[in-house]
C-alpha cells in the first residue's frame, strides 16, 4: 500500500491486531478468550522455531557425513592406484558402495538446502504481533544494595592520615599557596584525589607550623586554602555527592557570590585563623614546661632534690654563703639556726647536690643524730 505522497506502508500489512481490539460476545469471558489466543499464538511460534531449529541440526549433520564420505572416497581411489591385484575387487565394490552414499548424501544435502531456504521465506512471512514485533537490545538487572562498609577504628583513621600525608606532602602544600581561584581549580582538576579531609586537615597543620615558627603572613594564606577545601567538604555532605566530583561547583560559586556568602567564608576564614593561634600557644607553652622539667630532672641531686628548689627555700645568709662560695660563712649562718632547722636545711642541701659532705661531715652529722636521740 503506498500513497500519493510516495511512502510505503507495505512493511505494516502483516502487524497481527491486538487482540484487545476484537469484539466478542458478551456471554464470553473476554479475559479468558485472550488468554487461550495469546497462549495458543505461542504454541504456534514454538512449533515453528522447533521445526527450524530441526532443519538446521539435519543439514549440519548431512554435511558431516558428505565431509566423511568424501574424505573415504579420496582414500579408496588414491589405494586403488597403489594397491595390489587381488585386492581390487574388494576394493572396487567398497569404492562404489561409498560413491553411492556420497551421491544420496548430496542429495539430501539439496533437498535440506531448499527445505531451510523455504522455511526462511515463510518466516519473513509470520506476522508481528507483541511478542515478537521487537525484541531487546540487551537484558540487564542492577541492583542498588549499599555495601556493608566496616567503621574504622581511631588507629587505622590515624594511619590512613599519616600514609595519605606522607605521599602527598608536597602537592597539599603547593596547593596551599596558591591565591587565585581558577588556580587552585585547576589544580584540583589536574588532582582530584587531593580534594579530602586528609587534606583540609593536613593544611590546619602546617598553619599551626607556620604561626610557631612566627611566619602570619604564610599561616593566613594556608588558611584561606583550608578554608576552600573545608566549604567543598562541607557542599558536599550538602549535595549527598562524592567531594571530587562536586569542586567546581563551588568555584562557580564562589566566583559570583553575593555579598552573605562571602562573610560567611571571611568569618569561617577569621574562626580557623583565631584557634590556630591559640593551638600555637598552647603547643609553644607545652613545649616549654617540657623543657624545664627536662632540665628540672636533669638538676636532680643524689637525694631527688632540685638544687635551685632549695637554694631559693633557704635563708638568706646562707644563700650568701652558697653565692660567694665561702665555707665559713656558711658555718656560721648555720650556726645561727636552731638545731632541727640546720638539719633539715642541711639534709636538703646533701640531697639537691647544693652541699657535697666530705666524710667528717657526715660523721659528724650522724654523731649529732646520736646525741639527740640519746
Amino acid at each position: 500500500m503506498s500513497t500519493g505522497a510516495g511512502i510505503d506502508y507495505s512493511a505494516w500489512d502483516h502487524v497481527y491486531v491486538s487482540d484487545d481490539e476484537d469484539v466478542t460476545s458478551p456471554h464470553v469471558d473476554t479475559q479468558s478468550l485472550f488468554r487461550m489466543r495469546h497462549r495458543a499464538r505461542l504454541e504456534r511460534v514454538v512449533a515453528f522455531q522447533q521445526r527450524g531449529e530441526e532443519l538446521e541440526n539435519n543439514i549440519s549433520e548431512c554435511k558431516r557425513l558428505l565431509e566423511a564420505g568424501q574424505g573415504r572416497l579420496k582414500e579408496l581411489e588414491d589405494g586403488k592406484k597403489e594397491g595390489e591385484e587381488d585386492e581390487d575387487e574388494e576394493r572396487e565394490a567398497e569404492l562404489k558402495k561409498v560413491q553411492a552414499e556420497v551421491k544420496k548424501l548430496k542429495k539430501d544435502e539439496k533437498s535440506f538446502q531448499k527445505m531451510i531456504e523455504e522455511y526462511r521465506r515463510e518466516e519473513k512471512k509470520q506476522p508481528w504481533d507483541v511478542d515478537s514485533i521487537s525484541k531487546d537490545g540487551f537484558s540487564k538487572s542492577v541492583l542498588n544494595i549499599k555495601p556493608v562498609t566496616k567503621e574504622e577504628t581511631e588507629k587505622e583513621k590515624v594511619e590512613r592520615h599519616k600514609t595519605f600525608v606522607e605521599k602527598y606532602a608536597k602537592e597539599i602544600k603547593h596547593f596551599g599557596m596558591l591565591r587565585r581561584w581558577d588556580d587552585s581549580q585547576k589544580y584540583l582538576s589536574d588532582g582530584p584525589h587531593l580534594v579530602c579531609e586528609e587534606t583540609a586537615n593536613c593544611l590546619v597543620v602546617i598553619c599551626i607550623d607556620f604561626q610557631i615558627d612566627e611566619k602570619p603572613a604564610l599561616m593566613e594564606q594556608v588558611a584561606h586554602q583550608a578554608i576552600v577545601m573545608q566549604f567543598i567538604l562541607d557542599l558536599a555532605r550538602t549535595l549527598k555527592v562524592d567531594a571530587r566530583g562536586c569542586f567546581r561547583e563551588f568555584f562557580s560559586k564562589i566566583k559570583t557570590a553575593d555579598k552573605p556568602y562571602l562573610d560567611a567564608f571571611d568569618q569561617e576564614l577569621g574562626l580557623l585563623k583565631d584557634r590556630i593561634r591559640r593551638c600555637a600557644r598552647a603547643r609553644v607553652e607545652n613545649t616549654v614546661k617540657e623543657l624545664e622539667e627536662e632540665e628540672r630532672q636533669m638538676r636532680l641531686g643524689p637525694g631527688g632534690l632540685d638544687p635551685l628548689e632549695v637554694y631559693q627555700s633557704l635563708p638568706k645568709e646562707v644563700q650568701k654563703g652558697f653565692d660567694e662560695k665561702n665555707i665559713l660563712l656558711l658555718q656560721e649562718a648555720m650556726s645561727k639556726l636552731g638545731v632541727e632547722e640546720g638539719k633539715y636545711h642541711l639534709r636538703r642541701c646533701i640531697d639537691s647536690g647544693l652541699w657535697v659532705p666530705q666524710s667528717g661531715d657526715s660523721d659528724e652529722e650522724e654523731d649529732g643524730e646520736e646525741e639527740d636521740d640519746s
